[in-house]
């Protein structure tokens, strides 16, 4: 409910029209009492008001800590599924590396073992052979380990990375959560001294109310998320 319907409802309670005509809700606000009411049962109607008005103000509240706890479970959602996916990516890139490994150790065993039946010129050349496979073996093994090490700093930033951000707009959401508790006590506590000046214009020949509840400002929660 707006500030204009809640005036509006105001206005008619106490005599006057609803704001820009819109219609009075007959299952939340009573019939327009009419002039010369007694004065309890305008303080009844009043209070009926205000009740209408506080529990607006905790609806909306409500409605936006349910949202603020969705961006925090999507967000914790997408980072721990990035996580997984950087992890099996890199457990890949170790296996094809083992498996690398282990295919230019048998080449290398199967070279040896050939070698031991020829001669020693054949001999020599399997020695040779056999270094060198060994060599490219520990090559791939240092390159495989080092794009595995890469990999894994890589995804510990993006991790680290996501878990920052999320960070800042948990910040940014408890912010939010905070001012709109304040628009609560500060809205209540206008309405309050809004419903008291009225009671006492009660006694005056002009009852029409010239206090106007001023709505605090505050940030909408896509506000605070864009910004991030």
């Amino acid at each position: 409910m707006t500030d204009s319907r809640v005036k509006g409802r105001v206005k008619g309670l106490f005599g006057g029209s609803p704001a820009d005509n819109e219609p009075i809700d007959a299952q939340l606000m009573p019939p327009m009492p009419p002039s010369g009411v007694p004065e309890p049962e305008a303080q009844r109607q009043a209070l009926q008001v205000l009740v209408l008005a506080q529990r607006t103000a905790e609806e909306h509240v409500a409605t936006a800590r349910q949202q603020a706890d969705k961006v925090r479970a999507d967000a914790r959602a997408a980072a721990e599924q990035v996580g997984r996916e950087a992890q099996a990516h890199a457990e890949g890139i170790r296996r094809e590396a083992g498996k690398a490994l282990g295919d230019a150790r048998g080449a290398a065993e199967q070279i040896a073992r050939d070698a031991h039946g020829h001669a020693e010129n054949v001999r020599r050349e399997a020695e040779k052979i056999l270094a060198d496979a060994r060599a490219m073996a520990d090559q791939i093994g240092k390159d495989a380990l080092s794009k595995a090490e890469a990999l894994d700093r890589e995804a510990q930033q993006r991790y680290d990375d996501i878990v920052g951000s999320l960070a800042t707009k948990r910040d940014a959401l408890q912010e939010q959560i905070e001012g709109l508790q304040r628009f609560d006590r500060d809205y209540r506590a206008q309405l309050r001294t809004f419903m008291h000046s009225q009671l006492q214009a009660l006694g005056t020949e002009d009852p029409t109310p010239t206090t106007e509840i001023r709505r605090p400002t505050v940030v909408s929660i896509g506000t605070a998320l864009d910004q991030d």
